[in-house]
C-alpha cells in the first residue's frame, strides 16, 4: 500500500503537478465566491498554434505538403461554422523564424486574407545571449514581415504576440539549455510584442504558479523567470511598459473510462491523440479566465502543434469538426453565451478594451489598438 502511494506520488511529482496545484486551488476558491453576472456571457476562443511545417526536421517536400493541406482543408473545415459575429474560425499560426520558407509564409497571407487567421511569432533558442535573442528576433520579424504579417503600431513598427519555443520563458528552466536569456521580457516588450501566450506548458518543468489568469508581470522584469509573478489584469489598470500575459486553462477534470473515474490533467492542447470532447470544452470554459471587473467577457486560449500529418488530420478533419460543433451550438445561443472566434491579436485587443474600461460586445473591439496585418487587406 505505501509502496503504491510513493509511485503514485512520484507520478504527480514527474507531471510537475507541484509546480501549480496551489495557485490552481487559489484560483478555484476565487471563482467560486466572484458573483456571475446577469445577462448573457460572451465566449473569445482562440487557437493560438505553435505551427512548425518543418517539424522533426521535414524535408522541404513534407514541409511543402503539410503547408498544402492547411491551405485546402482549413477554409473547407472552418468554413462550415460561424460565431455571432458571421465570421469562421481564426487560427493563430505561431510560425517559427527559424523554419522560414517563402512560399509558407505566402499561404499563411492568403489565409489570413481570406479571413482564417493570422501569423504570430514563435521561436525556438537553447543557451542563447541577449545580444543574439535581439538580432534573431528582429530578422524573423523582417523576413515575415515582408510577407504582410504582423500588425502594425502608430509608429509603423510591427507587433507581434509570442510563443516560446521550448517553453522556458526567461530562462525558466532547470539551466540554460532551452532559453538562456533570464531578461527575455524586456527584450521582447522593446522589440514589439505585446503578449505571451506561451502558458500552461504543464506537464512541462517550465509550468509556473499562476494560472488561468490574464496577468502583468511585476517586480524586476529582467530577472530569470520575471513572468512568475504578477498581478491579475483588472478593469481601470493599463501597464504600457511591459508585456501582458494571457494563459490558456489548466485544471484538474474527472474522466470517465468505462465504470471507473480518473482524475485527468487538461491543458488545452489539441491533440489527435486527445480531441475536443464536450466534456474538455466546458472545462476550458469553466475556468472562467477573464479580466477582473468585466466577468462576462470569458476567454478561452487553447495551443496546438497542428503541421505535423497526424495533427493536421485531426484538427481538419473530425477534431475540428468536434469541436467546432460544440461551440457553435453550446456556446452561442445568445441567451447564455455568444460566441467570437478570435485571434491572438483581437484577444489581445479585446483584453485591452476591458482594461479601459470598454463595455458591450466585445467583437465591437477586435481592432481596437492593433490593426490588422498588411497582408489582411
Amino acid at each position: 500500500m505505501i509502496g503504491t502511494l510513493q509511485a503514485k506520488l512520484e507520478y504527480l511529482r514527474s507531471k510537475n503537478i507541484h509546480k501549480w496545484l496551489g495557485g490552481y486551488a487559489r484560483q478555484r476558491l476565487e471563482n467560486a465566491r466572484a458573483p456571475r453576472p446577469s445577462g448573457p456571457r460572451h465566449l473569445l476562443f482562440a487557437v493560438c498554434d505553435h505551427w512548425e511545417p518543418g517539424w522533426e526536421n521535414a524535408t522541404p517536400e513534407v514541409g511543402d505538403a503539410r503547408v498544402r493541406a492547411w491551405s485546402e482543408r482549413y477554409p473547407e473545415m472552418a468554413g462550415a461554422y460561424r460565431d455571432a459575429d458571421g465570421r469562421p474560425p481564426r487560427h493563430s499560426f505561431f510560425f517559427p523564424g527559424e523554419q522560414y520558407t517563402p512560399g509558407w509564409l505566402d499561404a499563411l497571407a492568403d489565409l489570413t486574407r481570406r479571413g482564417f487567421g493570422e501569423v504570430e511569432l514563435h521561436l525556438h533558442h537553447h543557451n542563447d545571449t541577449l545580444e543574439n535573442l535581439r538580432a534573431d528576433i528582429l530578422r524573423y520579424l523582417d523576413i515575415l514581415g515582408k510577407h504582410g504579417h504582423f500588425s502594425r503600431g502608430a509608429d509603423g513598427r510591427m507587433r507581434y504576440g509570442f510563443i516560446h519555443g521550448n517553453w522556458c520563458l526567461a530562462n525558466s528552466g532547470r539551466d540554460s539549455s532551452n532559453c538562456g536569456v533570464d531578461a527575455e521580457l524586456p527584450l521582447l516588450f522593446e522589440t514589439g510584442c505585446y503578449a505571451d501566450y506561451t502558458f500552461p506548458s504543464a506537464p512541462d518543468e517550465s509550468q509556473h504558479g499562476i494560472v488561468n489568469q490574464i496577468y502583468w508581470p511585476t517586480g524586476n522584469l529582467a530577472r530569470r523567470g520575471a513572468h512568475t509573478v504578477g498581478e491579475r489584469a483588472r478593469v481601470g489598470e493599463v501597464l504600457e511598459d511591459r508585456i501582458l500575459m494571457i494563459e490558456g486553462p489548466l485544471a484538474l477534470a474527472l474522466r470517465r473510462r468505462g465504470s471507473r473515474l480518473r482524475v485527468r490533467m487538461e491543458y488545452g492542447a489539441l491533440q489527435a491523440i486527445d480531441p475536443p470532447t464536450p466534456e474538455r470544452v466546458k472545462t476550458w470554459v469553466d475556468q472562467n479566465i477573464h479580466i477582473e471587473g468585466r466577468p462576462e467577457w470569458v476567454f478561452v486560449k487553447v495551443y496546438a502543434h497542428g503541421a505535423p500529418e497526424d495533427q493536421a488530420e485531426s484538427l481538419l478533419g473530425a477534431g475540428g469538426h468536434a469541436l467546432h460543433r460544440e461551440l457553435t451550438t453550446r456556446y452561442n445561443d445568445g441567451k447564455e453565451w455568444v460566441l467570437h472566434y478570435v485571434t491572438a491579436r483581437e484577444m489581445y485587443n479585446i483584453a485591452l478594451a476591458a482594461l479601459e474600461g470598454k463595455t458591450g460586445d466585445p467583437g465591437d473591439y477586435r481592432d481596437h489598438r492593433l490593426k490588422p496585418p498588411p497582408c489582411a487587406s
